[in-house]
């Protein structure tokens, strides 16, 4: 039985590298932000407004605890599950964790072309978006490195660097090919 949970901020490329993960394995993939958005017919950014943080975040940890369940899965979670309750030492009992660690230039340049899919960055200038992403990445760092591992994800531009860092990550994690 497998089960990855994929942690980062947002534009690290857990769904990219895990779409492509598990695909090569012969796992199933979930993106934790779209099974909440097909479980309640809302987007985030609904769910957000709607409930408030705090009642985004119960919502997120209920649903984080169900697929927790499922077998021979890739988890591409949040960017801020790990950082409420429990949720980074639940996954570290349920299974793998692996943090995608970008550094700040990758993120803010894969972000700054996404602004528009992301209500949370529109309208910042690129000084804001530099500063938004400088400081959440360090109120955030704390939970991702409790991770049980630590993944360069800033190789995930082209074809051949996702499948070289599904390579990479198989053979960190010890897993054979589905």
């Amino acid at each position: 039985m497998v089960r990855i949970f994929l942690t980062g901020y947002m534009g690290a490329g857990k769904t990219t590298l895990g779409k492509a993960f598990a695909r090569e394995l012969g796992l199933s993939f979930i993106d934790l932000d779209w099974y909440l958005e097909e479980r309640f017919h809302q987007t985030i950014s609904q769910l957000f407004a709607e409930r408030g943080e705090d009642g985004f975040r119960r919502l997120e940890q209920k649903m984080l605890h169900e697929v927790g369940d499922f077998e021979n899965v890739v988890i591409s979670t949040g960017g801020g599950t790990p950082c409420f309750f429990d949720n980074m030492d639940y996954m570290n009992a349920q299974g793998q964790t692996v943090f995608l660690d970008v550094d700040e230039e990758t993120l803010f340049r894969r972000l700054r072309v996404a602004t528009a899919q992301r209500p949370i960055l529109r309208g910042k200038s690129d000084a804001e978006l530099r500063a938004f992403i400088s400081e959440a990445l360090a109120r955030r760092m704390p939970y991702y490195e409790k991770a049980r591992y630590r993944f360069d994800g800033s190789r995930l531009e082209s074809l051949q660097q996702i499948d070289e860092s599904v390579e990479r990550l198989r053979e960190v994690l010890g897993l054979k090919k589905g």
